[in-house]
């Protein structure tokens, strides 16, 4: 047993030094006091100066008020406390006006707080929610003395506790508001002083933010105008128009959102992910005020990462899953521990995407799909995860610790994730010779030539082509002005004629095919004409109406056709489609009649 735990434990060294070689350590400080997690951590130039800082959203552990740092490498630069825990932070750009610097969204409480150059610039509050009619009709009676305290505790527990009358049970719904979950946490002593503070105020509902998320608007760049979007505690999504900050859109959801994800643009097209609070993920579309598509986990997610068209969800049975928009499961990948925080991985550099998971045991991997790609292990648990550019180094990876410590490493740019641990280096079919042909006499006069003339050589073709196309065009206006073409070129008769010719000689059965293609309005006084040689074919009925059609309904007429000449010849049949009192055809079609083999066999 000692000498496999020494071959382990000397796997494992092997195995970190391998993973560190990939890293450079920027910065460790234990004591740096940040407590928070991935989404609320942000990289931002904030001033437009290339300077990338760090926005923190702190929680604020042990009684201390939470507060919102900024880092410019590993000192704070600013630090200003917030007036509630935060929910998440994110960057974007609220307009295209010069100097391109993006703005800071902070979502805290029922509040998103909106910095630009580190300095408040707007407050986004959420719209308050309808009272519970019950609990309003309580307090309005504690208002005029009609009971007492207690007898106002006992009502608002059985609302809360569904454990009332039938009445309450209808109205469970909506839940209680912060001031009578207030009054039901105090004590007998201190009910009747509340209630006289309080029952000549009105009842206020409001909802907080769960998580919050960027999307574009209509454009698809990186510094392109992007909307906010809100996961709210009454299980509602919101999306935030950037520049007024009105509601643009409200989807409802069956449960309360924790992670976001979206893709795609707000005016073109999006799929936003939410993972929610009853082990599901609800996929929804643009236009769609419900899901779309439903995924259900069997634990409850605590990560969730788009990477390009997959959704990668951690749950808490200790394994990454990985999905399809559409709900359907790809793989899984078993964890050694627990997952505690999850992040992406872009490396643009070299088109990579991968996703990160902080475990407790200290560790973080780096998948890309089900395959590992590399481990960091760490002094401590890593709580929260941020990979992009900060200060002036592009593949900079920050981790913040259980016991509040910073972790800064940064990719060496000669640093390659491979897959299962495959040799690096270039594959063996690129040291192979190809048997590349030798130079002729002929080749070289001809590249000379074309490095000679070749502004001509270009002139010339450009010429021709410009020459194809007015021909193109001509022809194309000469057949809508004759009504060559076999589909009308009008919206007031909007027709299709299609022509097809059955028999061996010397009678042939011509179908036409003609098709009404309006969406509701029908046709009617159209009349068919044949043109053809009468020397060499002859037809029972060379003119006839057509009846009335039906739009989207395709009308075969059919007729015969005999062939006079014995000799095999053939000819050109044309079909006119005519409005009555209309000289000038709708439309034409050219039935070329093929040769009549009975005729060449007598």
């Amino acid at each position: 047993m000692a000498a496999v735990s020494s071959s382990d434990s000397d796997g494992c060294r092997a195995e970190s030094n391998e993973a560190n070689s990939k890293w450079l350590d920027a910065h460790y400080d234990p004591m740096a006091n940040i407590h928070t997690f991935s989404a609320c951590l942000a990289l931002a130039d904030l001033h437009g100066d290339g300077e990338y800082k760090l926005v923190v959203g702190d929680l604020g552990p042990g009684g201390q008020q939470p507060r919102l740092k900024v880092l410019k490498g590993p000192l704070v630069m600013t630090e200003s406390p917030l007036p509630a825990l935060p929910a998440a932070a994110t960057t974007f750009f609220m307009e295209q006006h010069e100097p391109r610097t993006p703005a800071l969204a902070l979502a805290s409480g029922p509040c998103v707080y909106v910095y630009k150059n580190l300095r408040p610039y707007f407050k986004f509050s959420l719209p308050q929610l309808p009272p519970n009619p019950l609990e309003q009709d309580l307090w309005n009676q504690a208002k005029e003395d009609q009971i007492d305290p207690l007898t106002l505790k006992e009502m608002l527990e059985s609302i809360r506790c569904h454990a009332g009358p039938s009445l309450c049970r209808e109205t469970a719904e909506e839940p209680l508001s912060v001031q009578s979950l207030s009054f039901l946490q105090l004590e007998l002593s201190e009910m009747e002083a509340f209630v006289n503070q309080h029952k000549s105020k009105s009842i206020k509902r409001q909802t907080v933010i769960t998580t919050m998320t960027t999307l574009k608007k209509n454009l698809a760049d990186e510094d392109a105008v992007s909307c906010l979007v809100l996961g709210t505690e009454n299980k509602e999504l919101l999306v935030l128009d950037p520049e007024a900050f009105t509601i643009l859109a409200k989807m409802s959801l069956p449960s309360v959102p924790v992670f976001l994800e979206v893709s795609g643009q707000f005016d073109v097209e999006f799929r936003l992910a939410a993972a929610c609070r009853n082990g599901n993920i609800y996929i929804l579309r643009r236009d769609s005020k419900h899901p779309k598509y439903c995924i259900e986990l069997s634990a409850q997610p605590v990560g969730l990462v788009r990477v390009h068209k997959i959704l990668v969800v951690g749950s808490t049975q200790d394994s990454l899953h990985g999905f399809t928009h559409k709900g359907k499961k790809l793989w899984t990948v078993q964890m050694p521990a627990a997952i505690l925080t999850m992040n992406l991985l872009e490396q643009h550099s070299r088109g990579l995407q991968a996703v990160m998971a902080g475990l407790a045991n200290g560790e973080v991997r780096i998948y890309r799909d089900k395959a590992l790609l590399n481990v960091i292990r760490t002094p401590d648990a890593v709580t929260s995860l941020c990979f992009g550019r900060y200060g002036r180094e592009d593949n900079t990876l920050i981790m913040t610790t259980r016991g509040g410590g910073l972790i800064i490493k940064i990719l060496k740019r000669t640093a390659v994730f491979v897959e299962g641990g495959s040799e690096l280096g270039p594959p063996p079919a690129q040291a192979m010779k190809l048997n590349v042909p030798r130079k002729t006499r002929l080749y070289v006069d001809q590249t000379l030539r074309e490095r000679e003339a070749g502004t001509a050589m270009h002139r010339a073709f450009q010429t021709d082509l410009y020459l194809l196309r007015l021909r193109a065009a001509r022809t194309y206006l000469q057949a809508l002005e004759s009504s060559l073409s076999p589909v009308s070129a009008t919206a007031r008769e909007p027709l299709k004629l299609h022509a097809m010719v059955q028999g061996l000689g010397p009678t042939f059965k011509l179908t036409l095919h003609l098709q009404n293609t309006s969406t509701a309005r029908p046709i009617l006084g159209l009349l068919i004409c044949f043109l053809y040689n009468e020397a060499l074919y002859a037809l029972p009925r060379a003119f006839f109406k057509v009846p009335l059609l039906v739009p989207g309904l395709s009308y075969p007429l059919e007729t015969f056709v005999e062939s006079l000449s014995n000799k095999g010849i053939s000819d050109i049949i044309k079909v006119l489609v005519l409005r009555e009192g209309q000289s000038a055809p709708l439309l034409s079609a050219h039935v070329n009649m093929p040769g009549s083999e009975g005729l060449v066999a007598t």
